[in-house]
């Protein structure tokens, strides 16, 4: 008997909530509280004075006016209110996790674009949850495989299975430096939020930073090739360790999603600054890959965004990893004052990296 009550229940819900709304193309809840009072008023009279013509007294027809009076205007003005209780409802849903419910926001008044501002954020937190969703998800893989690979090496090694050859060993140490890795993004992450990092400036030479930042990469994907193009004597003056995030990202991004055996090219270039004799700093890190589309391009630079996986990708990192080191990498440009994009190719991604050249001291 409950259940058909409920069901009865939802069902005018519904029907109430599909009425019409005449006042909604009125853009201020004043001027609608006005026509509601003007409308309140004129029934009342009307119904006394329509009384009087029948020969009924006051007495008789002014209850009944109001009545009729307060049904009407309940009539005109549900669609005043309805939005609140609807952002009510819908708010008690975010509350237990449900954030697919909607505002019908219609209205043209200040309610209305309460309703739509309502709306936008609950598409935004249902994007928020979902992006958390997956980042959980992902993270949990991410670990989940390195450690199930280092524990079956280290079973192995203890119940005597396997020798503690160097070989052996070298496998283990690969497993927790991916796991070191994903912890340093996580960490990064957790700075980017806090906005506690800065930046501690320095001349650099870019050929011997990039080659530094090339073996690095190298060691850890040696099927990979890399190259270099730097032109000897090329210096700037910006965050090393930073920097060096930077260029460690987009090499490990291209190494993931370009084929087997690369290349993966990097490429060094001063740039002209506005200011007499300033120079800034081009890097470019291009790989053979599949590309990105042009729609894609802005957000592989967002938190958690995730390209499709690579017949070339390294097993272990389904979809391209975290979708983490696009995201640190801009955040780490855009603390220098630059910029980070992805730039038109013949063939391939390339992504180019743009430092400016350092303000000079007030």
């Amino acid at each position: 008997m409950s259940g058909r009550d409920g069901t009865s229940r939802r069902a005018v819900h519904r029907l109430w909530t599909k009425l019409p709304r005449p006042l909604d193309p009125l853009r201020s809840i004043k001027v609608k509280f006005g026509v509601v009072a003007v409308v309140t008023a004129c029934t009342a009279i009307l119904i006394v004075l329509w009384g009087y013509l029948l020969g009924f007294r006051a007495r008789h027809t002014l209850p009944v006016g109001v009545l009729i009076s307060l049904g009407v205007t309940q009539l005109i003005a549900h669609g005043m209110t309805a939005p609140l209780r609807e952002m009510t409802a819908a708010a008690r849903a975010m509350a237990r996790g449900d954030y697919s419910r909607r505002v019908r926001a219609t209205s043209r008044d200040e309610v209305g674009e309460l309703a739509q501002a309502f709306n936008r954020m609950a598409a935004d937190l249902a994007e928020v949850e979902r992006q958390r969703r997956e980042f959980v998800a992902n993270v949990s893989h991410e670990l989940r495989t390195p450690i199930s690979a280092l524990r079956a090496v280290l079973e192995n090694v203890a119940d005597g299975v396997t020798p503690a050859t160097p070989r052996v060993l070298e496998s283990a140490l690969d497993q927790t430096e991916r796991l070191g890795r994903l912890v340093t993004q996580l960490l990064d992450l957790s700075r980017v939020d806090a906005g506690a990092a800065g930046l501690e400036p320095s001349e650099i030479d870019v050929a011997a930073f990039v080659a530094e930042v090339t073996a690095e990469a190298a060691a850890g994907r040696p099927e990979t090739r890399f190259e270099t193009s730097v032109p000897p004597g090329l210096r700037a003056r910006a965050d090393r360790d930073r920097l060096h995030q930077v260029v460690a990202n987009l090499l490990d991004n291209a190494a993931r999603h370009g084929p087997p055996e690369g290349p993966v090219t990097v490429t060094a270039a001063p740039l002209a600054g506005d200011r007499p004799g300033a120079t800034g700093l081009v890097l470019e890190v291009a790989d053979e890959g599949p590309g990105i589309p042009p729609g894609e391009r802005a957000r592989v630079f967002e938190r958690f965004s995730r390209g499709a996986a690579t017949p070339g990708a390294r097993v272990g990192t389904p979809g391209g990893g975290t979708g983490l080191g696009l995201a640190i990498a801009r955040w780490a440009v855009e603390l220098h004052g630059g910029d980070i994009q992805v730039v038109d190719t013949p063939r391939g991604c390339r992504i180019r990296v743009i430092i400016p050249a350092p303000s000079p001291p007030a």
